[in-house]
């Protein structure tokens, strides 16, 4: 295991992370979501080390991987099921169900189930992508209190579109639109991502569904981590591995996109877009060099990176590199790729080795 490139894991900042949805929630249930993978950081993984009421979850395979990991707190299936055949698993397994299109409504009333199953029905308040039209919500409820599959508590979410930004009055809309369709009907109810609870309280309602802010970025398009105390979970870190002395001029990496201004050290370090770095960061990048600033050049290889190092005469092979994590959050890389935080953390691959700091080693 010589190759450097190596993402760091804090399960106590994801710990932290969770705090810090409490403390802007408070008195209210957290549905942390951890699809993807835990968005890059293991899905079990993330499911054990934080102490949710419940977890979000795409599909019923995630699902039943925290079940097969001995994970017994409540599980929501956000896109419900894709198919009739799920339904007795979500019913074996107690698994929660989001109901946001007719088709799924009609598989519930046509099944005959071991247990009847914990339903949220899904509303479409403006983002337009799942949930039923607002105007059928409570024909749809009163479908589903009928149906025998389904438990007499019905929740009812939504999802917003632009929390992101803080004084968008798109926001506002969605939470009229939400508030009305459900208006005069039983049941808890959830709307609030990551922007919803720190800038949104009162999306807040029975149950918030952090994600991106449990990992530690920012949900806001103007701020970073630390502006919101999010403490990054994931550090990503490589190492020099070669430093050539270049002429003003000479081009560097691919198709020679980049040309020294004057006479310099260009260092390689081990990452690339085969590890998960983004292939269209562009040169002026920001990265770390032994705890200080340097920038990216050049294209980005499959497997290596290439950085200015005139601001670091006394850079050496083997000298440690973050690409993004502590100190650099990863909001900063995405910004400079074009791209979102999102992206970067699911995106890190499978070759990268990964090493755990548990929470009792860092948060007492």
């Amino acid at each position: 295991m010589s190759r450097a490139t190596t993402v760091r894991l804090d399960l106590g900042a994801l710990v932290h992370n969770l705090r810090r949805v409490r403390a802007a929630a408070p008195g209210r249930r957290v549905a942390a979501a951890v699809k993807a993978e835990g968005y890059g950081h293991g899905l079990v993984r993330t499911a054990r080390a934080l102490d949710a009421d419940a977890f979000a979850v795409a599909c019923v395979e995630e699902a039943l991987a925290l079940r097969e990991a001995g994970i017994d707190r409540r599980i929501v299936l956000l896109e419900g099921v894709f198919e009739a055949d799920e339904l007795p698993w979500c019913a074996r397994h107690a698994l929660d169900i989001a109901v946001h299109q007719p088709e799924q409504l009609r598989m519930l009333e046509l099944a005959r189930l071991e247990r009847p199953l914990r339903v949220w029905l899904k509303i479409d308040s403006g983002m337009h992508r799942l949930g039923l039209a607002p105007e059928t919500t409570s024909a749809a409820f009163q479908r589903l209190r009928a149906c025998p599959a389904v438990q007499a508590e019905i929740g009812m979410m939504s999802h917003l579109a632009r929390a992101d930004e803080r004084d968008c009055d798109y926001t506002r809309q969605q939470l009229h639109t939400f508030e009305t369709a459900t208006a005069g009907l039983p049941g808890e109810r959830s709307l609030a991502n990551s922007a919803g609870i720190l800038g949104w309280p009162n999306t807040h309602f029975d149950w918030v569904r952090p994600g991106i802010m449990l990992y530690g970025a920012s949900p806001f398009v103007d701020s970073l981590a630390p502006d919101e105390d999010l403490r990054p979970v994931m550090s990503f870190h490589t190492r020099l591995i070669a430093i050539k002395r270049l002429r003003r001029g000479e081009p560097v990496g691919y198709g020679g996109t980049w040309l020294c201004p004057e006479d310099m050290d260009v260092g390689v370090a081990a990452a690339g877009y085969g590890d998960g770095y983004p292939r269209h960061a562009p040169s002026g990048t920001p990265v770390l060099i032994d705890g200080r600033a340097a920038a990216l050049v050049g294209r980005v290889s499959m497997d290596m990176i290439t950085l200015d190092l005139r601001r670091h005469p006394e850079a050496r092979i083997g000298d440690p590199v973050l690409l993004w994590g502590e100190g650099l959050p990863v909001e900063r890389i995405a910004q400079a790729a074009g791209t979102i935080s999102y992206t970067l953390l699911c995106g890190v691959t499978a070759r990268v080795r990964r090493e755990v700091l548990p929470v009792a080693s860092v948060d007492g």
